[in-house]
């Protein structure tokens, strides 16, 4: 017989709850946390946030981003309004007018000295000074300084900051609008990008092996293609405009995001907890988009970031060998072109495009690196 009560006394067996004292019972506690918490993205944000020059570029695009989205609505003009008997006009800006910077003048050379007696051509106040006279083949001529707006017959109070083109239109309206146009390319060419680049990355790099393998040749196969000729046939197909230049950027442009997030997959999908996850039935598309993918985050935003200067300096190189989109529409691109047409005659036609294009390509670049310095896990916590 079997005793049940291993020969201890019946009487231990039947303690009271009475006869038990909790040890140290209210005086052991777990201290609370003192902080809040700080998440991978928080803590990363605090890192941006320490780079100054970072936090400067930021703040540079997005102004640049604003006044392409207000300027072209409060100038007055629109980027179609056109006047040919004010083309070409130097610019001419308010508070430096006063200065003698920007003020709307201009030096004509060679001209008939009597021919400045003439107020059809030559209206009351237009001539400011005789910088010069000679003479030529025994004409009296002169290069003479005028007040080109007035020259114009432009109403008094209005002003181009930026100056006028050929067809008398307004630089600054068109040059607003056309970093609009090109933002906006970037921008739609750089999501349609990353999206095809994340699916393809992630089932080449998930399943590996032959799936991966043929998955990797036809990248390199497309990677291969000439930009140049496959441009042109999107233009002959769909003809010159926005559509097909997002196409022609994205044909290829989405294979580097594919390479990024394959390697990173092929990194992160022999872990312990995608190995639990699997086993416990988790179907694949949720190990790749929940359990894995996350951990690309990183990378993906930063490759972003620099792929958006990228598209910019691409469209504008198509707009500048006349592959951009169809006139009146302005983009960067399409004013560069025009601009150094008459580089030597009007050079501020190229400079004010040219200041702009370079100061975004800067800007954008400056932020993305330190976007990717903040997004590095291995800096994480740390205090600079």
């Amino acid at each position: 017989m079997v005793d049940k009560n291993h020969g201890l006394p019946e009487e231990l067996l039947n303690l009271p709850d009475s006869d038990f004292e909790m040890v140290q019972a209210g005086e052991i506690k777990d201290e609370k946390f003192k902080t809040k918490p700080v998440g991978f993205f928080k803590d990363a944000l605090f890192r941006l946030r320490k780079s100054k020059i970072s936090v400067v570029s930021f703040w540079i695009i997005m102004a640049i981003v604003i006044l392409s989205l207000l300027v072209p609505s409060i100038t007055g003009y629109t980027y179609t309004e056109q006047s040919v008997r004010q083309k070409n006009l130097p610019p001419k800006i308010p508070f430096l007018e006063d200065l003698g910077i920007a003020d709307g003048t201009r030096v004509l050379t060679n001209r008939k000295k009597s021919s400045l007696e003439d107020t059809n051509r030559f209206p009351e106040g237009c001539v400011l000074e005789i910088i010069r006279e000679y003479e030529a083949n025994g004409v009296p001529v002169v290069d003479v300084k005028i007040d080109a707006y007035l020259y114009a017959g432009v109403p008094e109070g209005e002003y181009h900051w930026f100056g006028t083109d050929y067809l008398g239109r307004d630089l600054m309206t068109r040059l607003f609008q056309g970093a609009r146009i090109s933002l906006l390319i970037a921008l739609l060419s750089v999501v349609t990008n990353v999206i095809i680049g994340v699916i393809y990355g992630s089932v080449a790099g998930y399943y590996g092996g032959k799936v991966d393998m043929v998955m990797t040749h036809l990248a390199e196969v497309l990677d291969g293609l000439p930009y140049i000729v496959v441009t042109i046939l999107f233009m002959i197909l769909f003809g010159s405009g926005m559509f097909s230049i997002i196409l022609a950027l994205t044909v290829t442009g989405w294979i580097g995001t594919a390479r990024l997030i394959r390697a990173q997959f092929y990194r992160f999908k022999g872990r312990e907890y995608v190995l639990a996850a699997r086993t416990l039935g988790t179907p694949d598309i949720k190990l790749i988009f929940r359990h894995i993918l996350p951990n690309t985050v990183g990378p993906l935003i930063t490759r972003a970031m620099i792929a958006i200067p990228g598209a910019i300096f691409s469209e504008s190189f198509l707009a500048y060998i006349g592959l951009g989109i169809k006139p009146p529409e302005p983009s960067i691109g399409v004013l560069l072109s025009d601009g150094q047409d008459v580089l030597l005659q009007y050079p501020y036609q190229t400079l004010f495009p040219a200041i702009l294009i370079s100061v975004l390509m800067i800007a954008f670049n400056l932020f993305a690196n330190g976007l990717r310095d903040a997004l590095d896990p291995t800096r994480r916590g740390e205090e600079e």
